[in-house]
């Protein structure tokens, strides 16, 4: 029997965007979260009911019951209670626990590494002026692609996973087909330094996959017609190295540069739209909230089967939905950018309509390394040279804790397709996996003899793989 005295009050479901579902509901304070999701989709009336997090005014999440929530807040009962709604990942990633392959090949260190859309292949770039390409299923080396003359700076896969660029310290462009290992069309020159960055145009914008920018540290940014092999517009305008170029989803491109500012460019005629200023010193950079949707094109990590397969169907289809999966992810916003500097701070920006910045976010004591958006863009994750990890708001730039444990130098980090755990490599030879929720340590990875350079997750959940100063590759799974 319920008490009579039973403390109650009123909530007003909302969801992120802050449109308001139903009226108020009248529930007791020490209603759990199990209870409020069966209200919440009971009003969503969704077919299949989606697993929900519930944050009371948007801040404090309900983890154990409302009451808890409401005390921390402070917050008054008499009056209606915003109660933000945010739909999960309707399947779950697990950590990976071990390593089960360590593959050697590479004479040099590993510098960059990357898995395919589906995460059927996975390449890596390495000193040794060579990409190679490695058989998931049987975890041995398959190709080993020869074309560069020195060290293999960035590579990146085509949104539709049929071609791998990368580009070497020599100011080459190569471009690589997995199923053989071999050279298509003829090495992109014309850069005068080396490459720094590389990305393709997106699937939802192109399904051929033609067009890819590059960026260099001659200070320019090139866009190349793939399919003809030659270089289509080259955007100058910064003064110094441009570190990293993006390719957004709303046809803009963004670059940032040790010459302190970020840039938008109009991609289709190479326009200059805006510079973002405020950073005190070198760009290293940049993160898009919709990289993650971007990468994977027409590829749902929700269906991913264990036997990891290439996207089948017309261009059109595949086209089609990259741009739903895009529509999704991006919401009614545009999407956002966030910045990261030498100068130990974090700018979020809205680059689409604004030059001034969102948030600056600042916490980190040394340089930072990379910054990367969560899959469901809720999340920022930056790796520093101060051995942590910091975990941000993806829509408000609001600091949330630190990942500390690492203790050398953080370099990559790379989500789960959940957006539910973080993995880092640092130059402690060790990989580390996070439980972003907690904040805790889920998995301690030793095993590389050296510095960590380089980590990725495959975006169907299945393997981890890292590279580093050892030279070896390794694969980590469950």
């Amino acid at each position: 029997m319920m008490s009579e005295d039973t403390e109650r009050l009123l909530i007003q479901f909302q969801d992120e965007a802050g449109e308001v579902l139903g009226s108020p509901f009248d529930v007791p304070l020490d209603i759990t979260p199990d209870k409020l999701q069966l209200v919440c989709n009971a009003l969503l009336q969704k077919e299949e009911p989606v697993p929900l997090a519930f944050f009371v005014r948007g801040e404090a999440e309900v983890v154990s019951n409302l009451r808890s929530c409401v005390k921390a807040l402070g917050v008054d009962t008499e009056q209606v209670l915003p109660v933000v709604y945010q739909p999960q990942a309707v399947f779950r990633v697990r950590a990976v626990a071990r390593c089960t392959s360590t593959l050697q090949g590479h004479t040099e260190a590993v510098i960059s590494t990357a898995f395919s859309p589906t995460g059927k292949y996975l390449a890596s770039g390495s000193g040794d002026t060579t990409v190679r390409f490695w058989d998931l299923t049987t975890e041995t080396p398959h190709h080993t692609a020869r074309g560069h003359t020195h060290w293999v700076l960035s590579i990146t896969w085509s949104p539709d996973g049929k071609k791998l660029a990368s580009g070497c310290k020599n100011s080459q462009i190569c471009l690589w087909d997995p199923v053989t290992g071999t050279q298509i069309g003829k090495t992109l020159t014309g850069h005068t330094k080396w490459i720094t960055w590389l990305s393709w145009e997106p699937l939802h914008l192109n399904a051929e996959c033609r067009y890819l920018a590059s960026s260099s540290k001659d200070g320019s940014i090139r866009v190349w017609d793939t399919v003809l092999g030659r270089c289509e517009k080259i955007l100058t305008g910064h003064t110094q190295s441009v570190t990293c170029v993006k390719w957004g989803g709303d046809g803009l491109l963004y670059t940032s540069s040790q010459d302190r500012t970020v840039k938008v460019w109009r991609a289709k005629d190479g326009v200059q739209c805006r510079t973002l200023q405020g950073h005190a010193h070198w760009v290293n950079t940049l993160a898009l909230s919709t990289d993650y949707v971007l990468r994977t094109g027409a590829f749902e990590p929700a269906t991913a089967t264990i036997n990891p397969q290439d996207l089948t169907g017309s261009l059109e289809e595949l086209k089609e939905q990259a741009l739903q999966r895009y529509n999704k992810v991006r919401g009614q916003a545009p999407e956002r950018l966030v910045s990261g500097s030498d100068d130990f701070t974090l700018f979020l920006w809205n680059p689409a309509e604004d030059k001034k910045p969102l948030a600056r976010m600042t916490g980190h004591s040394a340089l930072v390394n990379e910054v990367l958006f969560s899959p469901d863009t809720r999340l920022l994750a930056s790796a520093s040279f101060d051995k942590s990890i910091k975990i941000w708001d993806g829509r408000t730039g609001k600091y949330l804790m630190s990942l500390r444990g690492h203790v050398g130098s953080v370099y990559q980090v790379a989500w789960s397709a959940d957006s539910r755990l973080l993995v880092s490599g640092s130059s402690d030879s060790t990989l580390k996996v996070w439980d972003v929720k907690t904040g805790k340590l889920n998995m301690d990875l030793p095993g590389h003899a050296d510095e960590v350079f380089a980590v990725d997750w495959s975006p169907d959940g299945q393997r981890v793989a890292s590279g580093g100063k050892d030279k070896c590759l390794r694969i980590w799974r469950r």
